[in-house]
């Protein structure tokens, strides 16, 4: 008997369990919030060998990659522009993680999933859920609702799917920065094309890559200790960003300050605050699960979001597949899933923490990140984030 899912949510894990499910034999329909034609919110990502990996697991990763460019490593530097040391984000044995507007990467799966014949419903935002035991049905804020045999929250970091499996579920937490970024054009930073750039500022974070074009991709995470209401950073104006980012960065060594003056007003992104969720203690119930950023958010210090989130997609459908109901399969998924998930997201913790450091924080960094980072090259935790193999077959 075929089996019916409903997607929740359109961003980038929603469109990818769609097209695994598919592939595995079960009919999906994505039930987006936003209106057709809204996008994707957000700068850019990375997309890391072992998303690569994933997106060709259901044969997607040619159309998914084609607008990116390489970054199989970035170069870390003090404020003082110091060089702090260089750190693999790319497996040895694999293509190499690439850069791309999470616009470019949206528009692409979803492309790719309604050429398959996956149908995009927009407009749906969930306000609740309930398993009827046989079926579930979701209901949206328009007042229409949707059945089907399985519901797969792919709802991002605030997901309402999160709460329907367990209202008691912990809440996303606050990082205590502030994150945006935009695009600079006919600005030189001597760095090459592809490569990539962080670096610790005395009063923030800044990080840039160079596209082939000559384009600057550029993003700054600003510490801001109390959390902002829900759209307030969202609404500051980009040119008074521009401002306070030109201010915070003027004491640092580098280009961020010629890149910010080089950023045309209009392609300055949106501010948003940064969430993380460290461990969800529930990822279903009955026909319910939650996936990708609402079943574990890293924060984007990680650089594993949208890849760990297309993981998820291809070992659920794989285990659905292979198990003979939902009951079955969705705790072997979880058991596949949440040790690597959080290690990740323990990490980007850590990473984060670096980030909103204060001035004594800096000088530590500036002194010791070195040591660490040597630490980093012998340890296999890079080759054990990015090598990893997600296939289409279970391994014997």
């Amino acid at each position: 008997m075929s089996r019916t899912a409903l997607v929740i949510g359109g961003g980038i894990a929603g469109p990818a369990t769609a097209m695994a499910l598919r592939k595995a034999g079960i009919e999906a329909v994505v039930h987006e919030a936003r209106a057709e034609g809204d996008g994707d919110a957000g700068v850019f990502l990375t997309l890391g060998s072992n998303g690569i990996e994933a997106l060709k697991a259901i044969d997607a990763d040619r159309r998914a990659t084609a607008t990116g460019f390489a970054t199989p490593e970035l170069t870390l530097r003090g404020s003082k522009g110091r060089t702090l040391g260089v750190s693999k984000i790319s497996s040895a044995t694999a293509a190499p993680s690439m850069t791309i507007r999470r616009a470019d990467l949206y528009r692409a799966l979803h492309e790719e999933a309604v050429r398959r014949g996956v149908q995009v419903v927009h407009g749906k935002r969930l306000v609740s859920a309930e398993d009827t035991g046989d079926a579930v049905t979701a209901t949206f804020a328009d007042g229409t609702t949707a059945t089907g045999d399985l519901l797969i929250g792919c709802d991002g970091v605030h997901s309402t799917v999160r709460r329907a499996v367990d209202p008691g579920a912990p809440a996303p937490s606050y990082a205590g920065l502030i994150s945006l970024g935009g695009y600079a054009r006919g600005v030189d930073t001597g760095a090459e094309p592809g490569s990539y750039t962080m670096i610790f500022g005395r009063r923030a974070f800044f990080g840039y890559a160079v596209a082939p074009d000559g384009e600057v991709w550029w993003f700054a995470n600003v510490p801001r200790p109390a959390e902002p209401a829900r759209g307030e950073v969202e609404r500051i104006p980009a040119d008074e960003w521009r401002r306070t980012l030109a201010g915070v960065f003027a004491d640092d060594a580098g280009p961020a300050v010629p890149i910010l003056e080089a950023t045309a007003t209009a392609d300055i992104m949106p501010a948003s605050p940064v969430h993380l969720l460290k461990r969800l203690p529930a990822w279903h119930r009955g026909r319910m699960i939650a996936v990708g950023d609402a079943a574990h958010a890293p924060s984007p210090s990680s650089g594993q979001g949208a890849s760990l989130a297309i993981e998820d997609a291809v070992v659920l459908a794989r285990c659905l597949r292979d198990a003979p109901s939902h009951a079955e399969a969705y705790p072997d998924f979880v058991r596949r899933r949440r040790p690597r998930v959080e290690k990740i997201v323990k990490q980007a913790a850590r990473i984060n923490n670096s980030k909103a450091a204060g001035p004594v924080g800096r000088l530590f960094l500036d002194a010791f990140m070195p040591l660490f980072l040597r630490a980093a090259a012998r340890s296999s935790f890079t080759e054990e984030v990015y090598g990893h193999r997600t296939t289409w077959e279970v391994a014997a």
